[in-house]
């Protein structure tokens, strides 16, 4: 058409948009209507042939050509469909192909070629080409039709592909969380655990939260929550191997003190990148003195729910887990009454925001809804979802992050 103007690439100069029925001649047509078609052809006569075929149709189709596979490189962006010749001056049969496939990204790439070969055809679908048409068998209305076939059949396949991603993801994500979130190994009336987990946002992936609870003894029971950084399964799987082995730890009857640095050491084998590291928080009950011993690497402070007041845990902070080994110093704790309850929680649900601003929810502002006179009438199985529920609310919708929590409560639990 007239005014058209040539498409230049930088080093490259391709042959411009087809005159008579290529680019710009359905510029009325809605968007979504028009389909943009990539011709790699080096002969004149062929390209000036299919651009005559598509003209007559006027199916609404932008027709660009292009000599060479260098050439098509700088034009293929943005382009619906391929049109290859198999016999090109940089390229030859299904070399070529491959070639346009592994560029084409996903657009649906169709062999236009004088070769009336069946073996070829069908090798040229199973490289992955959508069609196989031969010079001087198809007509303009068949051509279009082919084209836009192509195309949809290009779409299906990679929503199916999406869709079969999105499964293997899930069905992954399953299974770890299996791995990440056990049935707590526990055998005692005198205290209930109430874990809650959540996933992320971001597609429901699970990320490395963790915790577990074992009981080795009538009267001492060892609680975990952890937190691998990032999200994803090499993350998720990680944080299966530390829960596993802090159980195997504890079961084996290593010393208290020497639980952590030992978990340290399986992150820091295990881990695929030296900067990937862990944070935890690990007490040890004992219901006989009615007291706890809770250790902290680089994890917020457990939540003591007693008397009516709701007061974090003055344990030390601690280093995290696979930055600078040293081990997390204990901080022992005296329950003065039988009604009480600890809430363990990772910082999924302490990063959320409050208002239009930066400021985040933190440990003050989680303990003022534990002890917000609404949470008094929810039940404490209910509770860690309730919190969740309004750490969201002030947050203007659902965490980014992973939120795993483990309430333990010993008589009324507060």
């Amino acid at each position: 058409m007239e005014g058209d103007e040539p498409v230049t690439g930088s080093s490259v100069v391709p042959a411009p948009a087809y005159p008579h029925g290529g680019l710009g001649r359905h510029a009325k047509l809605p968007p979504r209507e028009r389909m943009r078609v990539l011709l790699i052809e080096d002969d004149d006569a062929d390209a000036f042939l299919v651009g005559e075929l598509l003209a007559e149709t006027g199916d609404g189709i932008d027709l660009l050509v292009a000599n060479s596979l260098n050439a098509a490189r700088v034009q293929i962006r943005g382009v619906d469909c391929v049109l290859l010749d198999l016999g090109l001056p940089d390229a030859q049969g299904l070399d070529g192909l491959r070639q346009v496939l592994a560029m084409s990204s996903g657009a649906a790439v169709c062999v236009l070629t004088g070769r009336s070969d069946e073996h070829l055809g069908i090798g040229a679908v199973a490289e992955g080409a959508q069609d196989y048409l031969v010079k001087g068998q198809v007509d303009g209305v068949l051509l279009a039709r082919a084209l836009r076939y192509a195309v949809e059949r290009k779409r299906a396949d990679e929503n199916a592909r999406r869709l079969r991603e999105v499964e293997l993801r899930q069905a992954e994500s399953a299974r770890l969380e299996r791995g990440l979130l056990p049935q707590p190994l526990i055998d005692t009336d005198l205290v209930q655990v109430h874990p809650f987990y959540r996933p992320g946002r971001h597609e429901a992936l699970i990320g490395g939260d963790f915790y577990d609870v074992v009981q080795t003894s009538p009267d001492r029971i060892d609680l975990i929550v952890g937190d691998v950084c990032g999200h994803g399964v090499d993350e998720a799987a990680l944080g299966v191997e530390l829960r596993v082995a802090w159980r195997a730890l504890v079961l084996a009857g290593v010393p208290d003190e020497q639980v952590l640095p030992a978990l340290e050491q399986v992150l820091m084998s295990e881990r695929s990148k030296r900067e990937i590291f862990a944070t935890v928080a690990a007490v040890r009950l004992d219901l006989s003195g009615n007291r706890a011993t809770v250790r902290l690497a680089g994890h917020p402070p457990p939540l003591l729910l007693a008397g009516g007041r709701v007061v974090p845990v003055p344990a030390p902070h601690g280093l995290l887990l696979g930055v600078r080994p040293r081990p997390p110093v204990a901080h022992e704790l005296r329950f003065d009454t039988e009604d009480w309850s600890l809430l363990m929680y990772t910082d999924g649900l302490i990063e959320g925001r409050v208002g239009d601003g930066d400021e985040r929810l933190d440990v003050p502002g989680l303990s003022g809804l534990v002890a917000d006179p609404r949470a008094r009438g929810v039940g404490l199985p209910e509770l860690p979802g309730w919190l969740v529920e309004q750490a969201e609310e002030r947050n203007g919708g659902p965490f980014s992050d992973d939120v795993a929590m483990l309430l333990v409560s010993r008589g009324e639990g507060r």
